[in-house]
């Protein structure tokens, strides 16, 4: 289904258009252009695409303001924003605006792909996406994530913040494969002076509280030589 999907690139550098739009269109994607946020929302409405990528640093009307317009007139296009590397405050507030994804530039295309699909895979028409969701639920497992807390079978976990963040980016993006690095950049950032070792220290704590047996996971899966996924099936708020 996502090899017809219509994706809109949206980028005020012609050099990154110029080359990523052929290549998603290799990928198997039918790509429309926009060059700025005002230019995107008269794209979207007669494009209808499937998927947005949008760089969030744009002249006339920024990636963020596009974002709280669409999510204004409810509309829930799956979207993933493009941000510079560090920004880190930045890619949260935009999480929480809506957005379904974030790639930090510069970026490896392939991976951009494999981001576009995942959040197809577990995107639902017209619903917002669990990036969106104040409670996130997966088995007996659920996570309130406006008040930082975790319950297993109603009982509240005792969890570090920085494994409760490693818990809630990994339920958004359930069923993805997590490499170390990928982790250690959303959670702990590029600039926090750790080693990727920090991360399996906070899946361990994880798995602990949730009494999760690595052999056989109910929530968090080891992919050998590669990372992490979360496993569970995860359904959010429609608040």
């Amino acid at each position: 289904m996502d090899s017809k999907a219509k994706i809109l690139l949206v980028d005020d550098e012609s050099a990154i258009t110029l080359n990523l739009a052929p290549f998603l269109e290799r990928a198997g994607f039918l790509v429309a252009v926009a060059d700025d946020g005002e230019e995107a929302l008269r794209q979207i409405a007669s494009f209808s695409p499937n998927l947005i990528v949008m760089d969030i640093l744009m002249p006339r009307m920024d990636g963020r303001a596009v974002l709280r317009r669409l999510r204004q007139e409810d509309n829930w296009a799956p979207v993933i924003l493009l941000t510079q590397v560090g920004e880190a405050v930045e890619r949260a507030m935009a999480l929480e605006e809506g957005a379904d994804d974030y790639l930090n530039k510069p970026f490896d295309p392939h991976e951009l792909v494999a981001r576009i699909r995942a959040v197809l895979r577990r995107a639902q028409p017209g619903r917002r996406p669990l990036t969106a969701s104040h409670q996130l639920v997966s088995h007996q497992l659920t996570l309130d994530r406006v008040a930082r807390r975790a319950h297993l079978n109603q009982q509240e976990l005792s969890l570090t913040p920085k494994a409760v963040t490693l818990l809630e980016y990994m339920m958004t993006h359930s069923d993805e494969l997590m490499t170390r690095d990928r982790l250690l950049d959303a959670v702990w950032g590029w600039d926090y002076p750790t080693g990727t070792r920090t991360v399996d220290t906070r899946i361990a704590e994880l798995r602990r509280a949730l009494n999760d047996d690595p052999t056989a996971p109910r929530y968090i899966e080891t992919v050998p030589g590669q990372g992490y996924r979360f496993v569970g099936i995860v359904h959010g708020d429609s608040s």
